[in-house]
């Protein structure tokens, strides 16, 4: 069935493909970002699946309070369960990238969200923590498919626009993940783990969109030409693997810290403040709402003004609220996240795209490896600091956390790729 997406995209596909002569013309007289629109059809269909396959994510993520009740699980055991799916998915996504860089699978994705699916209907029935792992292990797997993929889509629709492509296609994950601590306090507490299974329609929808966004894909002039060779990087191979690395240092910063917030907040609220759960949930929402606005700002300022400065702002800018967040009152506490959600969601965006100019014609391979390499980290922070806060306390978690966004400062070391093709 063509619907008005499949129409829309496809004149965005082949906009840059005119005639002849005319088309000659038109490439030297216009810069060749504006030669292709922006398919903003496509950005808000892979944004809404963004949005649904991440929500489901966090959903799991909001019910550890329920799941630590009813299995009786310890901290470290918590983190094991975010551990196992950050690894399944973070391991994938790489090799998912490279492969599809050389051999695009447009119906990956729907086939993608349908390992996520499965995942969320298993938890609903888990009656072990066995299971539960399980379960997490295969919405990994949907997330290692779903995600270098459509990073592709969007820059794919982006019509040279990639860091604003970038922003809207997160922002619908992080829009997401901020409604699943607010429908897990809605829905899933009140009425037990079997309510899981409810979600499930969210996935579905999700498989339909995704199968549309399909079609579109396999159309698009770019699967052609994804055997050609790929340009060729401005800077030598060394200093391309320097840059690489500081920035896996500064998606490390970020997702280990954030990892503390993802997993613990209600914890620490509950702890520190004497919460109720649904409460601490409330302040969870707010927390990521704010994580979806920052990732909104970060792509266009960054194709605006340079994606370095979004990058030295975001992570090392974020730190004097870090460290403030340990030792303010419940007020202040609601106040610095939404400080810090903002500011330190804005870098990703621009880390994404600053990559791929990096590293040119790679783009599933660096959306892959980011992706994996954030949510790999985001597993190994809840673990490591479920473990520390069993050996400690939940508050001395937030108080050594504060101090990873000061990792930042390594921005300097990042070449100005953008300044050298601007000069081309």
């Amino acid at each position: 069935m063509e619907t008005s997406l499949d129409k829309s995209a496809l004149a965005g596909a082949s906009s840059g493909t005119g005639n002849g002569t005319a088309a000659a013309n038109a490439a030297t007289a216009q810069p060749a970002a504006k030669v292709q629109r922006t398919v903003y059809s496509v950005l808000g269909a892979i944004s809404f699946s963004h949005l649904l396959n991440d929500m489901i994510q966090s959903l799991i993520l909001a019910i550890y309070p329920m799941l630590k009740d009813n299995f009786a699980l310890s901290f470290g055991q918590i983190g094991l369960i975010t551990l196992t799916y950050q690894i399944t998915a973070s391991l994938l996504q790489p090799f998912i990238g490279i492969y599809t860089d050389k051999h695009p699978k447009p119906y990956s994705l729907p086939v993608g969200m349908g390992f996520t699916l499965a995942g969320l209907l298993l938890m609903s029935v888990a009656p072990s923590f066995g299971v539960l792992l399980v379960a997490a292990a295969l919405v990994g797997c949907g997330s290692s498919v779903f995600h270098p993929e459509s990073s592709r889509v969007a820059r794919m629709a982006s019509g040279g626009r990639h860091g604003l492509a970038q922003s809207l296609f997160q922002v619908g994950g992080n829009a997401g993940s901020s409604l699943g601590p607010l429908l897990a306090a809605l829905i899933v507490i009140p009425h037990g783990q079997r309510s899981i299974a409810w979600f499930s329609v969210a996935a579905l929808v999700a498989i339909v969109v995704l199968t549309q966004i399909g079609r579109w894909y396999k159309r698009h002039p770019s699967i052609k030409k994804a055997r050609s060779s790929a340009p060729h990087a401005t800077l030598s191979r060394n200093k391309v693997m320097f840059a690489m690395s500081v920035l896996m240092l500064l998606v490390f910063s970020k997702y280990f810290y954030l990892a503390s917030l993802n997993s613990y907040f209600t914890f620490y609220l509950i702890d520190k403040f004497h919460l109720p759960v649904q409460a601490a949930q409330i302040h969870l929402f707010v927390f990521l709402a704010a994580v979806a606005a920052g990732t909104v700002i970060g792509g266009p300022i960054g194709d605006r003004i340079g994606r370095k400065y979004v990058i030295w702002v975001s992570i090392l800018g974020v730190a004097p609220f870090t460290l403030l967040l340990p030792y303010a009152n419940l007020f202040w506490t609601g106040v610095l996240t939404v400080i810090i959600g903002v500011v330190l969601a804005s870098a990703f965006s621009a880390i994404i795209v600053y990559a791929q100019e990096l590293i040119p014609g790679k783009v599933g391979m660096v959306a892959g490896l980011f992706f994996g390499f954030a949510f790999g980290m985001g597993g190994v922070g809840a673990a490591v600091l479920g473990q520390l806060a069993d050996a400690t306390s939940i508050a001395y978690v937030y108080k050594v956390c504060s101090f990873l966004p000061l990792i930042g400062v390594l921005t300097v070391f990042l070449p100005d790729v953008e300044g050298k093709r601007a000069k081309a």
